[in-house]
Formats: structure tokens, C-alpha cells, sequence
């Protein structure tokens, strides 16, 4: 059944509905506290399940990564890229290990999927950059999450 609702010359202007949404307007504006964070000086805090710049963990110097392509299997993104290679004891490492941050989604399924724990999100945040860059090995094993 089709309700049929009368409308006057005045619903049809919409004049109640502006005037309402600049008073909700100027209420927020002026008598509201204001959220600013001077950014170099004060940081912000961020919850500890916040997932941000890629490591690799290493013990005694040797990455615990076994190129075993976990990560860049269930990796939605298709943005982890590994070339795996041999060591002399039959064991095998990661030759090549990059990561495009551009197209990561940091949803953390790499981390979940490694059996070894090896490749790890920090807390860091601070990742801007001015051109298109792949995170290499070397940066990855010298990030530790420290921040």
C-alpha cells in the first residue's frame, strides 16, 4: 500500500532542513572541544594490536626466515615477492625478499601464516615517502620495530 503524504510549498523549499543542519553545524564549531595534535612535538597513541612497518626477526645475525612462500601465498595483496635460495647445510634462506608498501594492505595475514614468526608488523607509522619504493631484505633485517 502506497502512503501518499501531503507536502506544502515549505517542505518543498527545504528551508527547515538547512536551517537544522547550520545550527548542528555552528554548535560543533564553536562550542565543542577541538581535537588537534601538534604532530612533530606530541604523537599519537596508537593501540598495541596496530600494525605497521615490515621486519624480519634474526637471531645471532641469521634471519628466521626459511623461504617456505607462506607469505607471499595467503598475501592478498600480491605484494611480498621472494626468490628462495640454499645455504651449504642444505637449509633454505630468502635471496630476494621485497615488499611493495604501496600495495600492502597491513592486514597482518603474512605475519599469521609465517610458521617460523619470522616477518613481523611494528608499531612504526611514520612510512610516507615521496616516490614508489620496494622494501628490500636489507631494509627489512635492519627495521626492528624499535619506535
Amino acid at each position: 500500500m502506497l502512503i501518499q503524504r501531503k507536502t506544502g510549498w515549505y517542505n518543498r523549499l527545504y528551508i527547515f532542513e538547512i536551517i537544522s543542519g547550520l545550527l548542528i553545524t555552528i554548535r560543533n564549531f564553536l562550542f565543542h572541544k577541538k581535537v588537534t595534535i601538534q604532530y612533530p612535538e606530541q604523537r599519537r597513541e596508537y593501540s598495541s594490536r596496530f600494525r605497521g612497518f615490515h621486519y624480519i626477526k634474526a637471531v645471532n645475525g641469521v634471519e628466521n626466515c626459511t623461504a617456505c612462500m607462506l607469505c607471499p601465498t595467503v598475501c592478498p595483496a600480491e605484494c611480498i615477492h621472494i626468490v628462495a635460495g640454499e645455504r651449504e647445510d642444505k637449509e633454505k634462506y630468502p635471496v630476494k625478499f621485497e615488499i611493495d608498501l604501496l600495495r600492502c594492505c597491513f592486514c597482518g595475514m603474512c605475519e599469521e601464516a609465517c610458521p617460523k614468526d619470522a616477518i613481523k608488523l611494528s608499531n612504526i607509522y611514520e612510512m610516507a615517502q615521496s616516490e614508489r619504493r620496494v622494501i628490500l631484505k636489507e631494509t627489512l633485517l635492519d627495521q626492528r620495530g624499535g619506535k
